[in-house]
C-alpha cells in the first residue's frame, strides 16, 4: 500500500503546482489592442483616425461581433489579422468600410457563418492579399464577392474553408494574379461563370478539393494549375482553353497528356499590361543583347540600368507532372488503327461463332454427351473473351483522341473491372476446359474397350464445375486487391508491385504452363495409342483425336509469346511496352477465342447435320436437312445388320450393348423416316 499512495501524494502535488506561464499565456485571452474596445461576447470596434498604425492584429479575442464601420477612419492601416476567435460568429455588412492603404487582411479560424463583406474597402494597394482560412461554417461564396476590394491585381487566399459551392460570377471586377482554393474538402461545384468579369487568375489552386470539373470560361489567362490529390476531377476541359498554361501539377499522369504538343503563347500573361511586348517579340529583329526591342518601347533615357530578361521573347515550354508512366502512355486504348479494325472483326466473330455453337448444341435432338458438354463450356468461356473485347472495343471508340480524359473514369469505374474480371475468367475456363476435353480424348482411346472405365456425363458436370469455382477465384482476386484491373487501360492483371500480386501472376502462369505439358503429354500417348493394332479404338476417335491435336498444339502456341513476357514482366523485367502488348491482345490472345468455335464445331459433320436440323425446324434448308436424316438411317441400318467390323472379337458386355443400341437407334429412325 505503500508506494499507491506516495504516488498519489506526488500526483496531487503536481496538480496544486501553478501552470507554467506559456500555458497561461494561451489559456487567457490576449490583450484587445489600442485603439480596439472588445468586450466579451460583444462587438469589436476600433474607431480611427490612429496615426501611425499599420498593423492591426485581433487574436484569441473574446468578441462575437464585427459591426458595420467598425474601422472607420484607420485611413493609414496596412494590414490586419483576424485570427483564431471561435467566439466570432458575425461579421456584419460594410465593418470593412475605406481602407485605402490596406495591403493584407486575414479573417482564419472564426465561428462566421457567412463570406465576410469586402465590397467596400476600396484600397488602392498593388497586389492586395485576402487571406480567408479555416473557416469550416461558410459554405458559399456569391456573386460578386470581391468586386469593389480593389481596383489592381488582388491574391485571394481562400484554403481549408467549409467551401460548397462558388456561384456564377464570383469573382466579377477582380484582377487575379492569385487564386487558392485548396484544402477545401467539401467543394464539389465552381460554376461555368465563376470567372465571368473577372481578369485572370494566373495562378489557380484547387488541391484537396472535390470539384468534379472546372469552369470552361476564364481559363486562358492560366500560367500555372495546381490539383494534386483532387481525385474527384477526372476530366479537364478543352485543351484549347489553356491557352497561356505554363505549368501543371496534377493529381492523374493521363491529363498530362492533354498538354503534349499543345502550343503555348510566346507572351507572358503577367506582362500583358504591355500589350505592344507580343507585336515587338514578333515583328523586331531582334539582336543578341535583346536592346533592340526594349529600345522599340522605351526612350534610351529610360533603359538606363535596366537587366534585360534575354528569355522573355523566347517560346515557353509547358511543364506538367506526373508524367504519364510506361504502363498508361498518352495513346489511345488501342494505339494503332490497324488494331482498331481488327479487334472489331474478331469479337464480332468470337461472340457470333460462340453464340451459335452454344445454341445448336444445346437445342440438338441428340443426346448430351461429354464431348458435346465440354464444348459447350469452352464455347461459353469463348463467348466471354468475346464480350471483353467488345467492351474494350466499344471504349475505344468512344474515347478516340480524348482517352486522356476518360483514362480515370474508364479504369477506376465497374467497366474496366467486369472487362478484366471477363478475360481472367475466360481465360482460366478456356485452358481448364482445353485440358479436360485433352484428358476425355486421351481416357476414351486408351480404355476404348473398356465400357466400365467410360467418362459419363454425371463425371463431367463436376470436373467442370470445380473449373469454373477456380477460374471464378481466380478472376475475382484483383478485385479485392491481390493485382489490380485499372493499371493499365486494356484492364489486365499487370500491377506486380506487391509481392502477392506478383505471387498471383507466376501462379496462373505456371498453372497455364502445366496445362500446356499435360496436354502435350497426353497427345504424345494418344499418338503412339493409335499406332498400336491390338487396341480396338475406333477410326471415329482416332480422327477426332488427330484434329484435336492440331487445334491444341495451335492454341497454346499463340499463348507461348504472352506467357513469355508475362512472366518476364512479373519478375520487374519488362521485355515489351505496354503499346506492343497490344498487339499481343488482339493477334494472339483472343484469336483461339474467335476461331475455337469454327474448328471445333461449324467445320465438322456432326454440327453441320445439327445445324441444318434446327433450321428446318423453322421452314428453312429443309432438303438439306431431309439429307441428313437419310444418311443417319441408312448408317443406323448398316450398322444393325453388320454389328461390328474388324479382327477383333467384341466382348460379350460391348456385344449386348451394342445390338441395344442398334435396336434403339432402328426405331428411333423408323420414327424420322415417317417424320420426313
Amino acid at each position: 500500500m505503500g508506494r499507491p499512495s506516495l504516488a498519489l501524494r506526488l500526483l496531487l502535488a503536481l496538480l496544486l503546482l501553478p501552470p507554467p506561464a506559456p500555458l497561461l499565456w494561451a489559456l487567457r485571452p490576449a490583450p484587445c489592442p489600442e485603439p480596439c474596445s472588445c468586450p466579451p461576447d460583444g462587438a469589436l470596434r476600433c474607431p480611427g483616425p490612429q496615426a501611425g498604425l499599420s498593423r492591426l492584429s485581433l487574436t484569441y479575442l473574446p468578441i462575437k461581433v464585427i459591426p458595420s464601420q467598425a474601422f472607420r477612419g484607420l485611413n493609414e492601416v496596412i494590414k490586419i489579422l483576424i485570427q483564431n476567435t471561435k467566439n466570432l460568429v458575425h461579421i456584419e455588412a460594410g465593418a470593412f468600410t475605406n481602407l485605402p492603404r490596406l495591403k493584407y487582411l486575414s479573417i482564419c479560424n472564426t465561428g462566421i457563418h457567412k463570406l465576410p463583406d469586402v465590397t467596400k474597402i476600396f484600397s488602392s494597394e498593388f497586389n492586395f492579399i485576402l487571406e480567408i482560412c479555416d473557416n469550416l461554417h461558410i459554405t458559399t461564396i456569391p456573386r460578386n464577392a470581391f468586386q469593389g476590394m480593389n481596383n489592381e491585381s488582388i491574391t485571394l487566399k481562400l484554403y481549408g474553408n467549409g467551401f460548397e459551392e462558388i456561384q456564377s460570377h464570383a469573382f466579377n471586377g477582380t484582377t487575379l494574379i492569385s487564386l487558392e482554393l485548396k484544402e477545401n474538402a467539401r467543394l464539389e461545384k465552381m460554376h461555368n461563370d465563376a470567372f465571368r468579369g473577372a481578369t485572370g487568375p494566373s495562378i489557380l489552386d484547387i488541391s484537396s478539393t472535390k470539384l468534379q470539373a472546372l469552369p470552361t470560361y476564364g481559363l486562358e489567362s492560366i500560367q500555372t494549375l495546381i490539383a494534386t490529390s483532387s481525385y474527384s476531377l477526372k476530366k479537364l476541359p478543352s485543351r484549347e482553353k489553356f491557352t497561356n498554361l505554363l505549368d501543371a501539377t496534377l493529381t492523374y499522369p493521363s491529363h498530362c497528356c492533354a498538354f503534349r504538343n499543345l502550343p503555348t503563347n510566346e507572351q507572358n500573361f503577367s506582362f500583358s499590361i504591355f500589350k505592344n511586348f507580343s507585336k515587338q517579340c514578333e515583328s523586331t529583329a531582334r539582336r543578341p543583347n535583346n536592346e533592340t526591342l526594349y529600345s522599340a518601347i522605351f526612350a534610351e533615357s529610360e533603359l538606363s540600368g535596366w537587366d534585360y530578361d534575354y528569355g522573355f521573347c523566347l517560346p515557353k515550354t509547358l511543364q506538367c507532372a506526373p508524367e504519364p508512366d510506361a504502363f498508361n502512355p498518352c495513346e489511345d486504348i488501342m494505339g494503332y488503327d490497324f488494331l482498331r479494325v481488327l479487334i472489331w472483326l474478331i469479337n464480332i466473330l468470337a461472340i457470333t461463332g460462340n453464340v451459335t455453337v452454344l445454341f445448336v448444341l444445346l437445342t440438338s435432338r441428340y443426346k448430351l454427351t461429354v464431348p458435346r458438354f465440354l464444348m459447350c463450356n469452352l464455347s461459353f468461356a469463348d463467348f466471354c473473351m468475346g464480350l471483353y473485347l467488345l467492351l474494350i472495343a466499344s471504349v475505344d471508340a468512344q474515347t478516340k483522341g480524348q482517352y486522356y480524359n476518360h483514362a480515370i473514369d474508364w479504369q477506376t469505374g465497374s467497366g474496366c473491372s467486369v472487362a478484366g474480371f471477363f478475360t481472367v475468367f475466360a481465360s482460366e475456363l478456356s485452358v481448364y476446359t482445353l485440358t479436360v476435353i485433352t484428358l476425355e480424348r486421351w481416357h476414351t482411346i486408351t480404355y476404348a474397350i473398356q465400357l466400365d472405365q467410360k467418362l459419363r456425363l454425371k463425371h463431367a458436370i463436376p470436373v467442370m464445375l470445380g473449373g469454373w469455382l477456380f477460374s471464378t477465384l481466380i478472376a475475382m482476386l484483383p478485385l479485392v486487391g491481390v493485382s489490380s484491373y485499372m493499371k493499365v487501360s486494356i484492364c489486365l492483371p499487370m500491377d506486380v508491385e506487391s509481392t502477392l500480386s506478383q505471387v498471383y501472376i507466376l501462379t496462373i502462369l505456371i498453372l497455364n504452363v502445366m496445362a500446356f505439358i499435360i496436354i502435350c503429354a497426353c497427345y504424345i500417348k494418344i499418338y503412339f495409342a493409335v499406332q498400336n493394332p491390338e487396341l480396338m479404338a475406333t477410326n471415329k476417335d482416332t480422327k477426332i483425336a488427330k484434329k484435336m491435336a492440331v487445334l491444341i498444339f495451335t492454341d497454346f502456341t499463340c499463348m507461348a509469346p504472352i506467357s513469355f513476357f508475362a512472366i518476364s514482366a512479373a519478375f520487374k523485367v519488362p521485355l515489351i511496352t505496354v503499346t506492343n502488348s497490344k498487339v499481343l491482345l488482339v493477334l494472339f490472345y483472343p484469336v483461339n477465342s474467335c476461331a475455337n468455335p469454327f474448328l471445333y464445331a461449324i467445320f465438322t459433320k456432326a454440327f453441320q447435320r445439327d445445324f441444318f436440323l434446327l433450321l428446318s425446324k423453322f421452314g428453312c434448308c429443309k432438303y438439306r436437312a431431309e439429307l441428313y436424316r437419310r444418311k443417319d438411317f441408312s448408317a443406323y441400318i448398316s450398322n444393325c445388320k453388320n454389328g461390328f467390323t474388324g479382327s477383333n472379337k467384341p466382348s460379350r458386355s460391348t456385344f449386348k450393348l451394342t445390338t441395344l443400341q442398334c435396336q434403339y437407334s432402328a426405331v428411333l429412325d423408323k420414327t424420322c423416316y415417317k417424320e420426313c
